[in-house]
C-alpha cells in the first residue's frame, strides 16, 4: 500500500518528519517497507534557454539552445513562452514524466532534440500543459528542478498483514497516525448537490445470494459529462502509481483508496432493464472482463447482472460491455459488501488480480458501503458536472450484529509482561475507534467498530494494545520458574549412543527410507513361515521401490552397499538404527521394533606402505559386536553358532547369534551367496543384527564403577588339546565358571591345529591374568590356582597337555 504524505495531510495533520512517522508506523504493526520522496529526482534539472530561433519546417516550433549546468544541448520546443534567457524545467533522456511518457534523443523534422523543457502537468506540479513551466530567473542551471520548485511529497510503501484490510486505504492509515499522535482524525464533509427525481422509480437490486453478498447499495448519476480529471485528482491517483482513465474512473479508483471500499460505475443507459441482479453464474456461462479476455465461468462464481445478462464479476472487474464511454451521460454507482472467500476462490481461479479483489478478498466495512457512495456520488455529481438522483438503493438482508468482548486487563498484563492500568488500556481502544467501557474493576466491554473485520476474541485487544502501547516499550524478561530437567528417554538415549559408538568403531551412519520394495523378503530368502513376510502395504506409494513398510534393515543397507559399488568404492562399513515394522493387518497399526542394523565389506583397513591389503572377515564383524556390548556394560554375552537350518540370509558355520546370558539379542554372519547375487553384489559382506528393543533392559543405568588396581597382575598360560568341534569360546567360558575371585582375564591368544597336533585335534592357547585388590600374590598361591582351573579343564573338556 503506498501512502503519499501530502494526500495524507487531507485526514491528519501531519508535522513529525517522515522518517519518525515511519518509524511510530512500523512500531505499531504497519511496516513501512520503503520511503522515498516522489519529486527528488536528478533527471529533470533547471536549463536556461540561450538559443531560439524558430524551426525551419515549421512555424510551431523553435530550436533552442539549452545549458543545463555544464553543458549546453538542442531542444526542439513547441510551448509559446518559451523565450531566450527563461528558465524552464528540463527533463534528460530516460527520464519519465507524470503522463507517463519517457523522453528520448530525437530528431524532429530533421532538427536534433536530445531535452525537452516541460510544462507543469509533465512534471505533475500542476494542471497547465500549454505553457512551460518558469522557474526563478536566479536558479542556477542544473539544479534539480524539484529544489528550483520546492516540490516534496514522500511516500510510503506500507507492508500490511492480511489482518489489516482496514488500513488499505488513506483513512485508515490515517486512524492509525491519530492514534499514535493524539490528533484529530477529519473527514470529508458529504455536500449535497443538488437532486431529481427518485432512484427507486428508475432502477431496482435484487440480491439472490445473500450469502455471498450481504450488501449491495448504489445511487445513479444523470446528465454526466466524461472527460479528462481535473489535475489534482490525477496527481493523486500518479503520486500512489495509478494511471488516470477518465473523470468517472478516476473518482471510483479514488474513493477506493481513500475509504478502502471498491466500486464500480455502470454506464446505465447498457443495463437492460434498467436494474441489478446478484446471482451466481450458469456453468459454463461465457462472459468477457474489461480487459478483452473471455472466461467460462463456473456456478459458485457472483456476478452483477442486468435484467438479462452478467456486467460483471463481482468484486473482481466488470465487464465489456458496462464500461464507461466518452458518450456514458448516466452513470449508476455500485458499492457492495462481498464475501471474502468467494471473491478470493473466483479471482484465483479467473487469475485475475485487481484493487478491488485485494481488498474484498481482506474483508471491507459492511457500514462503510454507503459512505463511499455517497462521497463518490457527490465528486461525480461536481467534476462531471451531473445531477444525483435523489435517494439510494440499499439491499441489506442481514445487518451486521457486532458482538462485545469481555477483556480481562489482568490476564492481558500477565501475557504481555506489561503493567497498565486498565483505564490506559480503555483509551488506547478508543483512541482506535472501540467502544470501551468497564465491566468491572478489572474488565471491560469493547466493541469493535465495523471496520475492523479481524477483531473477535480478547486474544486480538491484547495485541492491539500491545502494539498500540508500543512493542518497543514492553520489557524482555526470561520466564518466572525454570522448566523442569528431563532425561531423554532411555530408548533414544540408547540409540544416540549406539550410533555414537558405532562411529567410534569407523562405521559410517546410512540412512533409508522406512519403505521397501515388495520382494525384499524374497530377495533375502527368508522362508514363509518367517514373521518379516507380514510386510503391511503402504496405501499410495511413491514407487514400486517404496511399496511396503521394511521389515528388516538389511536391504537397505545392501542396496548402498550395490550403489556404492557402483561408485567404484568397495571398501565399506556402513550401519542404521531405526524401525522395522511387522503387520496386524492392512487396518492397524504394525509391530515396531527399534533395530541396529552393520555391514562391512571390503578390505579390513585401508592399504599402506606398512600393511598388505586384507579383506575383512567373520571375525572382523564379530570384534564390532563384543566391543558395542562391552562399551554398554551388557553382561554375559555369547555367541552360539547358527545351524544350516536356522541360517537363511548368512552362510551356515560363518554366523552365530548373540545372547546376554539366556537372551537371544541378535545375529551376526556372512552373507550368503544366494543372497548376494539377489542383490547383484559379488564380494563377500559380514552383516551385524541387533533388537534394540530386547537390549534395553539389559543395558544398565549406572554404569559400574572399579578403582585403579593397585596391586599388580600376574598372567598364566594354558594350552591344552581339544577335540576340533570344541569351540574355543566354551573353554574360556569354562574358565569363568570357575568363580574363582582372583581371576580377572581370560584371553585366547594362539589357535593352531596340524602337525605334530594329533589329526581331529586342535591346540588352544589361553592367557589368564590373576590380580588380587588387597595384596600383591605370591606365587605359589597363583600357581595353586592355576593349576586347580587347568585340572578342571582337563575334565570337563578330555583335553590334554602338549608334550
Amino acid at each position: 500500500m503506498k501512502i503519499s504524505l501530502n494526500w495524507l495531510k487531507n485526514y491528519i495533520p501531519v508535522d513529525t518528519a517522515p522518517e519518525e512517522l515511519a518509524e511510530a508506523l512500523t512500531m505499531t504493526g504497519l511496516e513501512v517497507e520503503a520511503m522515498f520522496d516522489r519529486f527528488a529526482r536528478d533527471d529533470i534539472v533547471a536549463g536556461r534557454v540561450i538559443e531560439a530561433q524558430p524551426h525551419p519546417g515549421t512555424d510551431s516550433l523553435t530550436a533552442c539552445r539549452v545549458d543545463v549546468g555544464g553543458k549546453t544541448v538542442p531542444v526542439v520546443c513547441g510551448a509559446p513562452n518559451v523565450q531566450i534567457g527563461g528558465l524552464y524545467p528540463c527533463a534528460m533522456p530516460g527520464a519519465s514524466l507524470a503522463a507517463g511518457e519517457t523522453v528520448e534523443k530525437t530528431k524532429i523534422r530533421r532538427a536534433p532534440s536530445e531535452r525537452m523543457l516541460c510544462s507543469a502537468r509533465e512534471l505533475g506540479a500542476g494542471s497547465n500543459g500549454s505553457k512551460l513551466l518558469e522557474l526563478d530567473p536566479q536558479t542556477a542551471e542544473g539544479t534539480p528542478a524539484a529544489r528550483a520548485l520546492e516540490l516534496s511529497d514522500t511516500i510510503l510503501e506500507i507492508g500490511l498483514t492480511p489482518n489489516r484490510p482496514d488500513c488499505l486505504s488513506f483513512i485508515g492509515v490515517a486512524r492509525e497516525v491519530a492514534a499514535i499522535t493524539g490528533r484529530e482524525l477529519i473527514l470529508p464533509e458529504l455536500e449535497i448537490p443538488p437532486v431529481s427525481g427518485a432512484i427507486s422509480r428508475t432502477t431496482s437490486v435484487t440480491i439472490q445470494n445473500p450469502e455471498h453478498c450481504p450488501r449491495y447499495a448504489a445511487r445513479l448519476v444523470t446528465g454526466i459529462t466524461v472527460a479528462p480529471s481535473p489535475f489534482w485528482l490525477q496527481d493523486r491517483l500518479y503520486s500512489i502509481g495509478l494511471k488516470p482513465v477518465n473523470n468517472i474512473v478516476d473518482i471510483t479508483n479514488f474513493v477506493m483508496m481513500e475509504t478502502g471500499q471498491p466500486l464500480h460505475a455502470f454506464d446505465f443507459d447498457r443495463l437492460s432493464g434498467g436494474r441489478i441482479v446478484v446471482r451466481t453464474a450458469e456453468e459454463a456461462e461465457a462472459f468477457t472482463t474489461l480487459d478483452g479476455r473471455e472466461h467460462k465461468l463456473t456456478s459458485d462464481t457472483l456476478m452483477i447482472c442486468d435484467a438479462e445478462k452478467p456486467v460483471a464479476v463481482a468484486g473482481v472487474m466488470g465487464g465489456e460491455n458496462s464500461e464507461i464511454r466518452q458518450q456514458t451521460c448516466r452513470v449508476l454507482i455500485e458499492s457492495a459488501c462481498f464475501d471474502p472467500v468467494s471473491i478470493r476462490k473466483t479471482a484465483k481461479r479467473m487469475g485475475i488480480s485487481t484493487d478491488a479483489s485485494h481488498r474484498f478478498e481482506r474483508g471491507v466495512d459492511p457500514e462503510g458501503t454507503l459512505y463511499a457512495l455517497e462521497r463518490a456520488a457527490r465528486l461525480m455529481a461536481e467534476i462531471g458536472n451531473g445531477t444525483l438522483v435523489e435517494g439510494a438503493i440499499d439491499e441489506y438482508p442481514k445487518p451486521l450484529r457486532r458482538q462485545p468482548i469481555l477483556f480481562d486487563t489482568e490476564k492481558a498484563n500477565h501475557l504481555l509482561g506489561t503493567s497498565i492500568a486498565a483505564s490506559q488500556m480503555q483509551e488506547l481502544l478508543e483512541s482506535v475507534d472501540f467502544a470501551a467501557t468497564f465491566a468491572d474493576e478489572t474488565h471491560l466491554r469493547v466493541l469493535p467498530p465495523s471496520f475492523r473485520v479481524d477483531v473477535s476474541r480478547p486474544e486480538d485487544l491484547m495485541e492491539e494494545v500491545a502494539r498500540l502501547w508500543g512493542y518497543n516499550r514492553i520489557i524482555t524478561t526470561f520466564p518466572g520458574t525454570s522448566a523442569p530437567t528431563k532425561l531423554a528417554e532411555r530408548e533414544i538415549r540408547l540409540r544416540e549412543t549406539v550410533k555414537d559408538l558405532m562411529c567410534g568403531f569407523g562405521f559410517t551412519e546410512a540412512i533409508n527410507y522406512s519403505f521397501a520394495a515388495k520382494d525384499s523378503c524374497r530377495r533375502l530368502e527368508l522362508p514363509p513361515e518367517d514373521e518379516r513376510q507380514r510386510m503391511l502395504g503402504v496405501l499410495n506409494p511413491l514407487s514400486e521401490e517404496q511399496a511396503v513398510m521394511r521389515t528388516s534393515l538389511l536391504p537397505g543397507l545392501l542396496e548402498a552397499v550395490r550403489k556404492n559399488i557402483a561408485h567404484q568404492v568397495k571398501d565399506l562399513k556402513l550401519f542404521e538404527t531405526g524401525r522395522t515394522f511387522l503387520s496386524r493387518g492392512q487396518d492397524r497399526l504394525p509391530e515396531e521394533t527399534e533395530t541396529l542394523a552393520a555391514l562391512w565389506t571390503g578390505l579390513r583397513m585401508p592399504p599402506t606402505w606398512q600393511t598388505k591389503p586384507e579383506c575383512c572377515d567373520f571375525y572382523d564383524i564379530k570384534g564390532a559386536a563384543e566391543s558395542l556390548l562391552e562399551r554398554l556394560y551388557v553382561e554375559n554375552p555369547s555367541f552360539r553358532p547358527l545351524t544350516g537350518g536356522q541360517a537363511c540370509y548368512t552362510r551356515p558355520g560363518h554366523s552365530a547369534r548373540i545372547f546376554a546370558g539366556e537372551t537371544e539379542i541378535g545375529l551376526i554372519g556372512e552373507m550368503a551367496p544366494q543372497v548376494l547375487a539377489n542383490f547383484d553384489l559379488k564380494q563377500q559382506c559380514f552383516i551385524l543384527e541387533i533388537n534394540l528393543q530386547r537390549l534395553l533392559p539389559l543395558v544398565p543405568e549406572v554404569r559400574p564403577f572399579s578403582p585403579i588396581p593397585k596391586f599388580p597382575a600376574v598372567s598364566r598360560d594354558i594350552t591344552l588339546i581339544v577335540d576340533s568341534s570344541i569351540p574355543a569360546g566354551d573353554i574360556v567360558a569354562s574358565i569363568y565358571q570357575t568363580g574363582e575371585a582372583l581371576l580377572e582375564q581370560a584371553r585366547i591368544f594362539d589357535l593352531y591345529s596340524g602337525a605334530p597336533i594329533p589329526e581331529g585335534s586342535k591346540s588352544v592357547s589361553i592367557r589368564l591374568v590373576y590380580r588380587s585388590a588387597r595384596e600383591t600374590l605370591a606365587d605359589e598361591t597363583v600357581n595353586r590356582i592355576h593349576d586347580e582351573i587347568t585340572r578342571h579343564l582337563m575334565q570337563t573338556f578330555h583335553a590334554s597337555l602338549p608334550a
